[in-house]
């Protein structure tokens, strides 16, 4: 049994953090059905890498889910849409705020048909404020947050994160507050709206930055947070073969315990600044493979930067499951991110291949009654 057998989730939402949030929740056994449009579904089914001819990075949010096609700009396709959440748990949209009304399926819509529903809207900043109806990428809402001001370099340009921080972080607690929402059901009967923005989840991630102005009235000057180019045992430091190894050594005992190893105890009594310098000077000296050789059995916190490709090979990312495959029928074996989460009794679980666009349709609509016939009545006129 799965943690979410039973709950029922229609997707409504593309791209990447929507599809991220119900993935999570397909992976811990809910039944997601994604809606999707006619003839082009998903746009991420066409963006580069291909793994044939299917974008990888839908490949990598949408598996565990079946796939509808739905013209929900047709009356037959919204009249369909209304008669399906009538069986389902959970709604998940991230369309822009309104657009939902417009066709006439918003949450007061929606809720009448069933007043259990659970209706999550994502957007990129949320349904009420001066940036409401303003276009959005991950890049601007970590822009506007702060966050992307300490990404800096030594010549103090911003740089585009590596990771989608709102995309990703959006659609994880998108997971947690619908989750929340269906648990509160279980007190009141009813279902409820939960709106979760983009912007406003990136700015959650801002506690360890936000700690000197909410303290001081100032913030931290890029390079200056303990936690982000501070600390001088809290940083990455080159090694002689043009490698890179994190040292998070930020307790007293940790980094004493690496200054001791190097020979270097004195290093403890200098200042930031100092410090930094000679541990520049003493990563240097040794290559990556001989710091991991001589820290391998020292109580201290460090790991080598390692690239992708040594990153999906590392033992503990296998032990964990962290990669793991998925057969498809059309494109074979797929690799895969695996769930982050264990449970002792109702494990997550990679079953279910990514989707081909609309494959379950005549499945989906089956279950509210209709026949092969009808079905396909409604495909030849684009509905489905």
């Amino acid at each position: 049994m799965n943690a979410l057998a039973g709950v029922r989730v229609l997707d409504l939402t593309r791209l990447l953090p929507g599809p991220f949030c119900t993935m999570l929740l397909a992976d811990l056994g809910a039944d997601v059905v994604k809606l999707e449009e006619v003839g082009g579904g998903d746009p991420t089914r066409h963006y580069p890498p291909l793994v044939g001819d299917t974008g990888s990075l839908f490949l990598m949010v949408n598996r565990n889910k079946r796939s509808l096609t739905l013209d929900l700009k047709s009356n037959d396709g919204r009249g369909l849409l209304l008669r399906l959440v009538e069986g389902f748990d959970v709604v998940v949209e991230s369309f822009r705020p309104g657009v939902m009304e417009r066709l006439g399926l918003g949450y007061d819509v929606l809720s009448r048909r069933n007043p259990r529903l659970v209706y999550a809207s994502l957007s990129g900043w949320g349904q009420c404020g001066p940036y409401r109806d303003r276009a959005g990428h991950d890049l601007n809402y970590v822009a506007l947050t702060g966050l992307l001001g300490y990404n800096v370099g030594a010549d103090g340009q911003p740089h585009p994160l590596a990771a989608q921080v709102a995309d990703l972080g959006g659609g994880t607690l998108a997971a947690l507050a619908i989750l929340a929402a269906v648990i509160a059901r279980q007190t009141t009967g009813r279902g409820q709206c939960v709106d979760v923005s983009l912007f406003a989840s990136a700015f959650a991630w801002l506690p360890t930055l936000a700690t000197s102005v909410f303290a001081t009235g100032r913030a931290y000057a890029p390079g200056t947070p303990p936690l982000s180019g501070g600390l001088a045992q809290y940083q990455v430091y080159r090694t002689a073969d043009g490698r890179h190894l994190s040292l998070g050594a930020l307790e007293p005992k940790f980094f004493a315990a690496f200054c001791q190893r190097v020979g270097r105890p004195d290093v403890l009594a200098l200042d930031a600044a100092q410090a930094r310098t000679e541990l520049e000077h003493i990563v240097g000296e040794r290559t990556l493979a001989e710091w991991l050789d001589c820290l391998k059995d020292v109580d201290t916190c460090y790991a080598p930067v390692n690239t992708l490709e040594e990153a999906v090979r590392d033992p503990q990312v296998a032990a964990l499951g962290l990669v793991t495959q998925v057969e498809h029928a059309r494109l074979g074996a797929l690799r895969q991110i695996g769930p982050p989460f264990a449970f002792s009794d109702t494990p997550a679980r990679v079953e279910r291949p990514p989707p081909e666009l609309g494959e379950h349709t005549e499945e989906v609509l089956a279950e509210i009654g209709l026949n092969p016939a009808e079905v396909s009545a409604l495909r030849a006129r684009g509905i489905v």
